[in-house]
């Protein structure tokens, strides 16, 4: 991009340095003692949390990929605080990121860092995460998440055989966080697929709540996705099974097979229903292997580290940045160019195939 040079100036404004010093005592994570410097410049990497897998093992295989090209990383978790996010951001600029890779915690709440990293010529790539309303977002790395949505819909379509089965067949529907604008994404692919046959009466939704308003689940939170569960179970199902639950995360598919567990699922005379996932994380392959969530989306970390690490190196070297798709991902204020990399659907026919032989986990690890 033309507003990188190598030559900028570093951020010398009076409030990022008076809050320097708590900001290397108060913001947990990876690369708080000193500059990580490497050959080739260092890449700031703000992940939102350590408490799913998928995550950690984004900021690892990244890690790799950006030290095995010369340049020294500093990775940092937020725990899903938006204040420690733009604190450990705020950091990373301070003391001389010359990128900054950012998975949003709150897609729209990084607009003052992003300003900053601006004002001192720091390139900054949404990684999976789109970043909403702030012109400050030169790229974006991610999977076609459309895709993921169409993915766990035609799932469900198949293990129920809507296309020959008359029903109804009764089905739930969940939704990731509202401040997450994947979750729309996701949830358009889904509906784009079950829609019809929710139009045409094949599925019925119980309770009715269809809207993302509705269905959102904050901060793709398990319990909360256990909570609403409950609700449900008790107000639309004391005379009828669920056939379905679309869920976009496995972490709220955990929660909603607890909740399923607790009235009686899981047993011969009352199977769990199919219940679709997405990040493959190693619980829920555990509980697809046990019968329990029926599929979930796999989305390979190390794929998406590679190509966020060819598209820094091309920022940084001036050359023209890799991206396939330059119309889809509109965050208010910009098109984002973007790479999409392609998911996969998994279940417990092709889960070693996918996982396990590709070397993506151990088959010990799924052991459970």
């Amino acid at each position: 991009m033309s507003r990188h040079r190598h030559n900028r100036t570093r951020v010398t404004a009076p409030a990022a340095v008076a809050t320097l010093s708590l900001l290397l005592t108060a913001c947990g994570g990876v690369g708080d003692a000193a500059r990580p410097d490497g050959e080739n410049g260092v890449v700031g990497i703000s992940m939102p949390t350590q408490s799913w897998e998928r995550w950690v093992n984004d900021g690892a295989h990244m890690v790799d990929g950006f030290e095995e090209h010369g340049y020294g990383t500093d990775l940092q978790f937020a725990e899903d605080v938006v204040e420690d996010q733009l604190a450990q951001v705020e950091n990373m600029i301070t003391r001389g990121a010359d990128v900054l890779v950012i998975a949003a915690v709150d897609g729209s709440a990084l607009g003052d860092v992003l300003d900053m990293a601006a004002d001192n010529d720091i390139p900054v790539i949404a990684y999976d995460r789109l970043i909403m309303e702030n012109p400050n977002v030169d790229y974006y790395a991610t999977f076609d998440n459309h895709r993921v949505g169409v993915l766990q819909g035609e799932y469900i379509v198949e293990a129920l055989d809507l296309e020959n089965e008359d029903g109804p067949f009764h089905i739930e529907l969940f939704g990731g966080a509202p401040d997450d604008n994947n979750s729309y994404f996701f949830n358009d692919g889904a509906m784009e697929v079950l829609q019809p046959y929710i139009d045409d009466g094949t599925l019925e939704v119980s309770s009715g709540q269809t809207s993302m308003e509705q269905i959102a689940t904050e901060r793709w939170d398990g319990a909360v996705a256990q909570s609403r569960m409950d609700n449900l179970l008790s107000a639309n199902y004391s005379d009828q099974d669920v056939d379905a639950v679309l869920s976009p995360f496995d972490g709220i598919s955990l929660g909603v097979i607890e909740s399923l567990r607790a009235v009686g699922y899981g047993t011969e005379e009352q199977p769990f229903p199919v219940v679709t996932g997405q990040d493959a994380e190693i619980p829920s392959v555990r509980s697809i292997i046990a019968g329990e969530q029926t599929q979930t989306v796999f989305k390979d970390t190390r794929a998406l580290a590679d190509q966020t690490v060819d598209m820094v190196g091309a920022v940084v070297e001036g050359e023209e940045v890799p991206v396939n798709d330059t119309e889809s991902y509109d965050n208010g204020t910009r098109v984002v160019p973007a790479y999409l990399l392609e998911p996969v659907s998994v279940d417990a026919e092709n889960y070693e195939e996918v996982l396990v032989e590709s070397g993506y986990y151990e088959e010990s690890e799924l052991d459970g």
